[in-house]
């Protein structure tokens, strides 16, 4: 009885709510569903632009450009459900692909071995983060912009500022940038293992007890800990699975370059994170799926490639991403604002 007492009583409010409010209330339950609809208004509008843009070639090219900010974000929404921030991710993947390169480099040492000390070396870097935010109990921000520096120091001193061509790599390295065709259409080994990290994290996330102390943790700490939550332990483990994942980003983006270069995507810290926010994620924590921030990846890479065939100058395009950034924020804060 009191059951259905409360269902009527959920229904008489929903009912009482205007559209915006209803919007408002979905959006807060699927935060994916904004990025959705922005995905698709991009994809129409870049169509209608240029006829070159939604052909199976170019589809080929955008999946593979958007690999490697789709693997870093989602150690990027890792730590960001827990309402951290990650500044040094593009660094801890330059440090772990230029390691990794530098050791195998002209038969140096087997390819096995020198990816697993490459990628051993970002799951280090991911810890040595965790530690100094839950040990330390210093803020997110401060702990990645200091290991930001740290990192890209080490790895321009390691390389000497120079790059490894594939040729000079064994074949494991650049193997995540071979692939097959359908029809005009290719598809890498890169982008099928990108695919594979979001269905494990995702499973993870949404069907094990550690996914679920992921979102207490984002959502409210002290309530969390309060109720049993190994919360320290549990950032520290988002912090090194993240470094894992950076680490595996190196092997791919080895593959999609070419090469192995210190100076490798610069902005990758801030396409991530635009990836993460743009797919729902909220910076405040406790909200987000992987999902969304898949979306978000492809929106920004969306953005880039389609402006980029329009031949619009890269300053317009940092500008435009610049935006989606500022409107994601503004979007997450009025979805937050929804009333129970």
């Amino acid at each position: 009885m009191s059951t259905d007492v409360t269902t009527a009583a959920a229904e008489f409010a929903r009912r009482q709510q205007s559209p915006v409010q209803r919007l408002q209330s979905q959006l807060h339950k699927r935060p994916w569903l904004s990025p959705l609809f922005l995905l698709f208004v991009a994809f129409l509008s870049f169509f209608i632009a240029t006829p070159t843009f939604l052909t199976a070639n170019s589809m080929g090219i955008l999946l593979q450009q958007t690999a490697i900010i789709a693997a870093l974000a989602v150690g990027q929404t890792l730590i960001i459900l827990t309402a951290g921030i990650d500044l040094s991710v593009g660094a801890i993947m330059v440090l772990s692909m230029m390691v990794m390169a530098s050791l195998a480099q002209d038969g140096g040492m087997p390819g096995i071995l020198a990816l697993l000390i490459g990628i051993l070396l970002a799951v280090g870097a991911g810890f040595l983060n965790g530690i100094l935010v839950t040990r330390i109990n210093l803020p997110p921000f401060i702990v990645t912009l200091g290991t930001l520096s740290i990192f890209t120091a080490i790895a321009l001193l390691y390389s000497g500022g120079a790059s490894i061509q594939a040729p000079r790599l064994p074949r494991l390295l650049n193997f995540l940038g071979e692939g097959f065709g359908i029809g005009g259409f290719r598809l890498t080994w890169g982008v099928i293992l990108v695919g594979v990290i979001y269905a494990v994290v995702a499973f993870v996330l949404s069907q094990t007890a550690w996914g679920r102390y992921v979102y207490a943790v984002g959502d409210d700490p002290e309530s969390a800990r309060l109720s049993g939550v190994p919360s320290k332990r549990i950032l520290l483990g988002v912090y090194t699975v993240a470094g894992l994942i950076y680490g595996i980003a190196a092997w791919i983006l080895i593959g999609r370059a070419g090469a192995a270069t210190p100076n490798a995507i610069p902005d990758a810290n801030l396409q991530s994170i635009t990836a993460v926010v743009i797919g729902g994620t909220s910076l405040f924590g406790g909200r987000g799926r992987l999902v969304g921030t898949l979306i978000g990846a492809l929106i920004v890479q969306t953005l880039q490639f389609g402006l980029s065939q329009m031949g619009v100058d890269q300053q317009w395009r940092v500008l435009a991403t610049g935006i989606l950034v500022i409107i994601a924020v503004a979007v997450d804060q009025w979805i937050r604002k929804v009333k129970a």
